[in-house]
């Protein structure tokens, strides 16, 4: 019996066949390409790799002169709707600096998935295997002075700006805004749609705008 007539035996039709190798050439070249552009960029702009970093589509490295970037070893980033899972990506990964004193530090394991990554003047760390589902955006400053509101075109407000902190195995959902001065606790979760602006403890579900601790996981 031949490969082909197994293959149709087992259920796998024509159409199967193609959609099969369709997907598999699409993760294969997404990856080999998409990782290939990153660890160019990342050389050529000064920002750290780690072993074993893979992309699949074109990742945005912005890095301000003086600042540091940098990227821990197994990390993964989907940059390309053809890649993402439960829904498309509004756009692709984006990490920048925007000042000589920040800060951009993403730890081993971690997943993102059309991330937005802006820190202007202090910092943003993810720990270890932090997953982050489509269009998170996470920020370190509002951008411009809240008050006054004559000003807001032109005063920067760096003084607010605060660090933001994720800790280890923390998932975040799909859609969420992390906003300056949060930290999040060890594997928590945050539900999709969610704006963190305080601090979530570690080892609970929160989720709303703005988001709220929903219950405890530890007892799961």
């Amino acid at each position: 019996m031949s490969l082909l007539q197994k293959a149709l035996r087992y259920g796998l039709t024509p159409g199967n066949v193609i959609s099969w190798l369709s997907l598999q050439h699409m993760r294969f070249w997404g990856v080999v390409l998409g990782t290939l552009r990153l660890r160019c960029k990342a050389a050529l702009l000064g920002v750290r790799l780690g072993r074993g970093v893979r992309a699949h589509g074109p990742v945005g490295l912005l890095r301000w002169p003086g600042s540091r970037m940098e990227i821990g070893d197994g990390v993964s980033i989907i940059s390309s709707w053809r890649r993402a899972t439960a829904c498309t990506l509004a756009a692709p990964t984006r990490l920048r600096t925007f000042g000589p004193q920040a800060v951009i530090s993403i730890g081993p394991g971690c997943e993102l998935s059309g991330t937005s990554i802006a820190v202007r003047s202090t910092s943003v760390t993810l720990g270890r295997q932090v997953l982050l589902g489509p269009n998170c955006v996470i920020a370190d400053a509002d951008f411009h002075a809240p008050w006054p509101p004559e000003s807001r075109a032109t005063a920067p407000g760096t003084e607010r700006d605060r660090p933001v902190q994720i800790d280890d195995y923390v998932w975040i959902g799909m859609n969420c805004q992390i906003l300056k001065g949060v930290h999040i606790g060890r594997g928590a979760i945050i539900g999709a749609g969610s704006v963190v602006t305080r601090d979530i403890p570690p080892h609970c579900l929160a989720a709303g705008n703005p988001a709220r601790v929903i219950r405890s996981l530890e007892s799961e």
